[in-house]
C-alpha cells in the first residue's frame, strides 16, 4: 500500500507539467489582445479580445512543429472576446500561435 502512495506521488509533479506558448502578434488598425492557454495536451486555446471601436478580421495559426499547421479565421465584433481552440494528433511540446488581426471590410 505505500508503495503505491509513493508511485501516485511520484507520478503527480510529471503530471501537472504545462507546454510553453509563442505568440507572434501583428495587429494594425485594430486593439485586439489575446490571453492563451494550455487546455489538453493536445489541444491549444487562445481567447481574443477586441477592444477597439471597429470589428476585427483574424486569422490564427496553430504550429505544433512536424504536424501540420492548423489555420482558424475568425471575426471579432468590437467590444467583444472569442475563443480559438485547435486540437493535434499528438501531444503538444511547444505551441507556437501567429496571431494576424486587421479591420473587418
Amino acid at each position: 500500500m505505500k508503495r503505491t502512495c509513493y508511485l501516485l506521488l511520484a507520478l503527480l509533479p510529471s503530471v501537472a507539467l504545462a507546454y510553453p506558448i509563442e505568440v507572434q502578434k501583428r495587429t494594425p488598425g485594430v486593439q485586439v489582445d489575446y490571453r492563451s492557454h494550455d487546455t489538453f495536451h493536445d489541444t491549444g486555446s487562445i481567447t481574443l479580445n477586441n477592444y477597439g471601436q471597429v470589428d476585427a478580421s483574424c486569422r490564427v495559426e496553430f504550429n505544433n512543429g512536424p504536424e501540420a499547421p492548423r489555420l482558424r479565421r475568425v471575426q471579432v465584433k468590437a467590444g467583444e472576446s472569442l475563443d480559438v481552440v485547435a486540437k493535434f494528433t499528438r501531444s503538444i511540446i511547444k505551441l507556437r500561435i501567429k496571431l494576424e488581426c486587421e479591420p473587418a471590410s
